[in-house]
């Protein structure tokens, strides 16, 4: 990504400006403030009239041509007057040409600031030739200095106040920048010390450029991380005691099976030992699909998918099932509803429904399902006739290993409704769960058209 376009390269530049605008304005300032202060007590208008009208007399209008050539290179501009005429041009601010006529009739010396950063001074003198003159000066300042010391002075309070504010927006800019890269820092050697629940945290205040999104995006992971290991955590807690009771029955069933007096004797314990490991594969593997599921690794490429084909081959596939038991599967779909996805795993999804409606469904029941679109969704909907789940455990149902209080009348390892919406949300869809009116459960699935 372009630098330029970062918030963090703006807002430094941003502040450099702003400390730059500030040495040109308070630099200006204090250097006018200082020339002006030592001003005040370092001209003598009378002192400059004198020497002036001495020039003249000793050298004529060449000596007080060369004196006056010397003011200006202190900043002075100035001209003898003598019978109201000026002895040299004399360049004059506007709207003081009008004015000078009643100063030099006034016969008196006045020092006046027309305007800021301007004084005006008119000095009556007589010279050692007994003739009486009048000098006019002007000049932007009270002091004699020349206008190299001026800059040197301007620069030198420029060069002090860069290097200070340059060296406190410099502090503010790696103290703002330090201390996120500190608090990520600790966050990370924290988690590798095994704390999953470190977090960053917003640093800065209300600061929102990269190092605030890094930080946002550090403690994402590390709550994803700390959620992944939580689940695998708990999922093997109750993979471990899920399995001891299956493990237990084949223990004892084999100690049987090998006290039996004859082949014929063992053989049902050796039925039921078969039993028992398909009871544990199927565990394993449901484990597996949904380990894979919370890693949202399914492994597979998702297709253009016929959902309302994907329902019938389902239905068909649970039909024995039902039929043995006399359940009737009824279904009302549209046609062609087409969603992106994987074909395996809604399926599976879509079968182990089926199957917890047929396998709570009383006999002679009947298990209905329902295929809709709308609002840019496709709703699936299973409802069957059983004995539906308490309210307080209807929010329980898509936990892992978890068999509510109805779970006597079936078999089952508390798993599949887990499997489903892992995979409805591996979809982007969402699962809802209610008690239908009139008994019964009822499941509808959401997800998006293709």
């Amino acid at each position: 990504m372009n630098p330029i376009k970062r918030s963090l390269y703006w807002r430094i530049l941003f502040l450099f400006c702003v400390a730059n605008l500030l040495v040109l304005f308070l630099g200006a300032l204090l250097t006018r403030g200082f020339i002006a202060y030592t001003t005040a007590v370092e001209i003598n208008w009378a002192a400059l009239a004198q020497d002036a009208d001495q020039a003249y007399v000793d050298a004529g209008p060449a000596g007080l041509a060369d004196w006056l050539a010397r003011q200006r290179q202190q900043g002075i501009e100035a001209s003898l007057f003598e019978h109201g005429q000026a002895l040299l041009p004399i360049r004059l601010y506007p709207g003081m040409a009008n004015r000078l006529p009643g100063w030099l009739a006034a016969d008196r010396s006045f020092v006046l600031q027309p305007r800021p950063g301007l004084y005006v001074t008119m000095q009556q003198v007589t010279g050692s030739d007994g003739q009486p003159r009048q000098l006019l000066a002007m000049s932007r300042s009270h002091v004699r200095l020349r206008p190299q010391t001026r800059e040197k002075i301007y620069l030198g309070v420029q060069l002090v106040l860069a290097l200070l504010f340059i060296a406190l927006v410099g502090w503010w800019v790696a103290r703002s920048v330090a201390r996120p890269v500190q608090a990520l820092r600790r966050a990370t050697r924290r988690m590798a010390e095994g704390e999953l629940s470190a977090r960053v945290g917003r640093q800065g205040g209300l600061a929102h450029d990269e190092l605030a999104q890094l930080a946002d995006d550090f403690d994402t992971m590390a709550g994803r991380i700390e959620a992944l290991v939580a689940h695998d955590r708990g999922v093997l807690q109750d993979l471990s005691h899920e399995l001891r009771s299956p493990l237990a029955r084949l223990q004892l069933i084999v100690d049987l099976a090998r006290r039996s007096a004859s082949p014929a004797d063992a053989a049902p314990y050796f039925q039921q030992a078969e039993q028992e490991i398909g009871r544990l594969d199927r565990m394993l593997g449901e484990m597996l699909a949904l380990s894979r599921l919370e890693g949202q690794l399914p492994g597979m490429d998702d297709e253009q998918l016929d959902l309302t084909e994907l329902v019938r081959g389902c239905l068909e596939q649970n039909r024995l099932e039902a039929d043995a038991r006399r359940i009737q599967l009824c279904m009302s779909a549209q046609e062609s509803v087409r969603v992106p996805g994987n074909a395996m795993l809604i399926e599976r999804a879509l079968d182990n429904l089926l199957a917890n409606a047929v396998k709570f469904s009383p006999t002679g029941g009947l298990v209905g399902v329902t295929v809709r679109t709308g609002h840019g969704y496709a709703d699936i909907t299973v409802r069957d006739h059983g004995p539906g789940v308490p309210e307080s455990e209807l929010a329980l149902l898509f936990r892992p290993f978890y068999r509510g209080s109805n779970a006597a009348r079936a078999e089952g390892h508390g798993l599949g409704l887990a499997i489903v919406q892992r995979v409805v949300q591996a979809h982007g869809g969402s699962i809802e769960v209610r008690n239908a009116e009139g008994g019964g459960l009822e499941i509808r699935l959401r997800l998006p058209l293709a």
